[in-house]
């Protein structure tokens, strides 16, 4: 609690959860603020730098894009339009299977992993400016209450973050 002025008490917040509520609110903005500026320097989203990251991961394989859009952080891309984007800037490929036309598999391009490498060290500065203020065992502490938080919220296709 906070006191006013007048010398009465004046409550902030309704409860602790809505406290730290906002202040994850609040980190994801400042965070988030950086982020942007960054990814804007090489034309793409977040959401979008995510994807050629992933389709990096399973290079030279491709991934299914029902897969890549369940893998990406947020859970409501819209992964065809983001693809398609991506597809228009030769950063990825997507072919569809002969046996089964629905199905499209996604790869990242040799242009798209120019690109990843191009801003590798841009990416890990932007780290180091958001987080680098914490230790080691702060970061981890972090990550596992920030896992706990979401758990009892998260279903399947989110599954991938308890994967690491």
């Amino acid at each position: 609690m906070e006191h006013g002025a007048g010398g009465g008490s004046m409550r902030r917040f309704d409860s602790q959860e809505q406290e730290v509520y906002l202040n994850l609110w609040r980190a994801y903005d400042c965070l988030k603020a950086v982020e942007d500026e960054v990814f804007g320097e090489f034309g793409l989203s977040a959401q979008q730098y995510n994807a050629l990251r992933l389709l990096r991961s399973v290079h030279p394989e491709t991934m299914q894009t029902l897969a890549l859009g369940r893998r990406l952080i947020s859970r409501r891309p819209d992964t065809t339009r983001m693809l398609d984007r991506l597809e228009a800037r030769r950063l990825v490929t997507r072919e569809r299977r002969q046996e089964n036309r629905r199905v499209v598999e996604t790869a990242i391009s040799a242009e798209g992993i120019r690109l990843l490498d191009e801003m590798s060290a841009r990416v890990v500065q932007m780290h180091s400016r958001q987080l680098g203020h914490l230790s080691g065992s702060e970061l981890s502490r972090l990550t596992e209450l920030l896992r706990q938080a979401r758990e009892p919220h998260e279903d399947a296709s989110c599954d991938w973050l308890n994967r690491g």
